[in-house]
């Protein structure tokens, strides 16, 4: 039962955690309906580490290829590395709202009273549907070499959405870069860019609040190896449903389980 408990965890996590529906909150909800006796501030690190990996795995050659372009271009001046260049600095810019937001949050401790609190996360989920719903139709026309400053910037304020409990960081950033006139693929691939360097960054902030159990070690492993294995599944999946054009479908969904929160849980 034990074991069942961190498999639960960790497919919840891979399941929510790059889909627009707040994995962090989704992790609140089912704490607070059920009694799973866990360490939650743990698990949800290790199970995010987990989600990470598997994002730079689903992301590895466009990863490679933005490293090799950047210092081609940076020691060679290499034309055709140009725009791998620009990519991988404005991927810096669209990660620094965010980065000063989140250590500004944390220093001054800002979400210490409604971290815990579900009816945040209810309203959080509703203000995901009416962000998605109000983009569901956009069809931008600008593609990877066409993210500037102005995009950059735009989707790492959408990005800063993301720290409130129970906003989704995808969802947020794909609205802010489709709001952008970015393609559909174009933000939901620069959402995921800006994912790594930030969750990375959130990893090495959170490792010291890691309580490690001896006896839990295996059930560590198999939370983070499910987490794994979920979200490069649901991930590649999203990806045809963003591309598809259907993100009413979590607008919908946010939507009832936002009011389902606010109606039923306290």
């Amino acid at each position: 039962m034990k074991l069942l408990k961190y498999i639960f965890l960790g497919f919840i996590q891979g399941m929510t955690e790059t889909i627009p529906v707040s994995s962090s909150g989704h992790l609140m909800i089912f704490k607070n309906l059920i009694d799973l006796d866990v360490s939650f501030d743990t698990i949800a690190i290790l199970t995010n580490f987990g989600s990470l990996i598997a994002i730079i795995i689903l992301f590895w050659n466009d990863i490679v290829k933005i490293i090799k372009d950047f210092f081609k271009y940076l020691t060679k001046k290499d034309e055709k590395a140009k725009s791998g260049y620009k990519y991988a600095w404005m991927i810096v810019l669209g990660c620094i709202p965010a980065g000063i937001a989140g250590l500004f949050v944390s220093y001054f401790d800002l979400f210490e009273k409604i971290e815990d609190n579900i009816k945040v996360v209810g309203l959080s989920l509703i203000l995901t549907a009416i962000l998605l719903f109000i983009i569901r139709n956009f069809k931008g026309r600008k593609e990877d070499n066409k993210i500037g400053v102005k995009e950059a910037i735009t989707v790492g304020c959408f990005q800063i959405l993301g720290l409130l409990p129970g906003i989704s960081r995808s969802g947020s950033t794909i609205v802010g870069g489709m709001s952008t006139g970015l393609k559909r693929d174009t933000a939901f691939k620069y959402s995921f860019m800006l994912y790594i360097p930030m969750s990375i960054a959130a990893f090495i902030l959170e490792v010291k609040d890691i309580t490690f159990e001896s006896g839990l070690i295996l059930y560590y492993a198999v939370a983070v190896l499910v987490s794994l294995v979920v979200t490069l599944l649901v991930t590649k999946w999203f990806r045809r449903i963003v591309n598809s054009g259907k993100l009413i479908y979590f607008s919908v969904y946010c939507f009832i389980i936002g009011t389902l929160v606010l109606l039923f849980l306290k």
